[in-house]
């Protein structure tokens, strides 16, 4: 079993900045990739980044130059770092992980709202 845990969110305003951060536990030997998702109110969950044992990371094309995804394997930690926020970013940002690319694990989620 793994046990996702998000923390830092907030309300901050445009052009503010946030960084999540994400604790694993539990049988984290089987994680190999870890990433943040979102889910505004009446849309599905998306893609933000993602990041592999290799530090290998992806991110969705309205993160790319203001996100940055980082881990720290020691610590069983995942991070995303969000500079100059826009209000379209507001949304529920989730912590997931998985065996191969894909997400089969999830925390419950860390509120963030950015104001105009």
């Amino acid at each position: 079993q793994v046990q996702l845990v998000e923390s830092g969110g907030g309300l901050v305003q445009a052009g503010g900045s946030l960084r999540l951060s994400c604790a694993a536990s539990g049988s984290i030997f089987s994680i190999v990739t870890m990433g943040w998702y979102r889910q505004a109110p009446g849309k599905q969950r998306e893609l933000v980044a993602r990041i592999n044992l290799a530090d290998f990371a992806v991110y969705a094309d309205f993160a790319k130059g203001r996100f940055t995804i980082s881990r720290d394997s020691a610590k069983n930690m995942v991070y995303l770092q969000m500079n100059s926020l826009k209000p379209e970013d507001t949304a529920v940002y989730y912590c997931g992980s998985g065996p191969r690319s894909d997400m089969v694990h999830w925390g419950k989620g860390t509120l963030v709202t950015v104001s105009s």
